[in-house]
C-alpha cells in the first residue's frame, strides 16, 4: 500500500463559511468552497499520523471515516491548529493506550498549560490520554513494508516559527508560513507535492499570499503545488482559472499518494 496524505481541512482560522455564514467571494454552491480549519492525515495500512488538531477535527475524522489515530504532530500552537485536541479522547478509551504527541518547545508549553488534563493526572476520574514527546529533526515509523519518514523544518510564520513537515522526501506540508529560511531552501527541491499556505491575494505579515507561492514555485519547482489555508476571498473555481496546470487549490478531503 502506498502512503496516503489527506488534507482534512484547508480553510483559514475562521473557516469558510465563517460562523456567521459569511462566504465572502466564495460561491456557496460549490462544495469545494466549504473549508474547515487545517489538519492533515498521513496513513498507511496500519498507521494513522495526524498533523494538527483543528477545532473541526471531529467533523473531519467522521467525514473521512478515520477509525484510529496513532500519533499526532503539531505545526505550531495557534488555536486553529490545537483546539480539537480533546476529541482524541475516544482513541484512548478504545485502545487503553496513550497517544504520542510530538511538538516543538513553544507548542509543548502551550498544550501543557491549556490542555494539562490531556497529559497529566489531575486526580479526577478522567486519566491523561497523551504522552508529550520532543519533536526531532527526523522521525521514522515502520508499518510492515511501508516506511514513513517525517522531517521537521522550522519556517517563519509572522512573529513566531512554525513547522513544515516533509514526508518521505516527496511531500512538504506547510499550512502556516511566511518565509522559508535561506539555509533550508535546499530541502524543498525535488518534491512531488508542495502543500502550502496561500491565505489570500493581498500580502499578509504571517502568511504566504498567491504571489509569494508563485515566486517560490519558480525557485523550487515541485511537480505539483496545492494551496491550503485559503480564506473567504479565494473562490475555488476563480482561483483555479488563474493557476497553471501544476498548481491547484486544495479542498477538504483531498487525497494524494506519496
Amino acid at each position: 500500500m502506498s502512503i496516503k496524505f489527506t488534507i482534512l481541512g484547508c480553510g483559514y482560522s475562521m473557516g469558510v463559511p465563517r460562523i456567521d455564514g459569511f462566504f465572502g467571494r466564495c460561491d456557496p454552491k460549490n462544495k469545494k468552497n466549504y473549508r474547515t480549519r487545517c489538519s492533515a492525515l498521513i496513513s498507511s495500512k496500519n498507521l494513522n499520523i495526524l498533523i494538527d488538531t483543528s477545532p473541526d477535527l471531529r467533523e473531519q475524522l467522521i467525514k473521512n471515516k478515520v477509525k484510529s489515530i496513532d500519533k499526532i504532530f503539531y505545526t505550531h500552537h495557534h488555536a486553529d491548529q490545537t483546539h480539537g485536541i480533546n476529541d482524541l479522547r475516544v482513541f484512548y478509551l478504545k485502545n487503553k493506550t496513550k497517544l504520542n504527541v510530538y511538538a516543538d518547545d513553544q507548542t509543548q508549553k502551550y498544550l501543557l498549560k491549556s490542555f494539562n488534563y490531556c497529559f497529566r493526572n489531575q486526580g479526577l476520574s478522567y486519566p491523561p490520554i497523551m504522552n508529550m514527546l520532543d519533536l526531532k529533526d527526523n522521525h521514522k515509523f515502520v508499518d510492515k513494508k511501508n516506511n514513513i519518514e517525517l522531517k521537521s523544518v522550522v519556517v517563519k510564520h509572522g512573529n513566531i516559527n512554525s513547522i513544515c513537515y516533509i514526508i518521505n522526501k516527496k511531500c512538504a506540508y506547510a499550512s502556516d508560513i511566511s518565509k522559508i529560511y535561506d539555509y533550508d531552501i535546499k530541502l524543498f527541491f525535488n518534491l512531488k507535492y508542495l502543500i502550502i499556505d496561500c491565505l489570500r491575494y493581498d500580502p499578509h505579515y504571517s502568511h504566504f499570499n498567491l504571489k509569494n507561492v508563485l515566486d517560490l514555485v519558480k525557485v523550487i519547482k515541485p511537480e505539483k503545488t496545492i494551496l491550503t489555508n485559503l480564506n473567504h476571498e479565494m473562490d475555488y473555481n476563480q482561483l483555479k482559472k488563474k493557476l497553471p496546470n501544476n498548481i491547484t487549490p486544495a479542498f477538504d478531503g483531498m487525497t494524494l499518494l506519496i
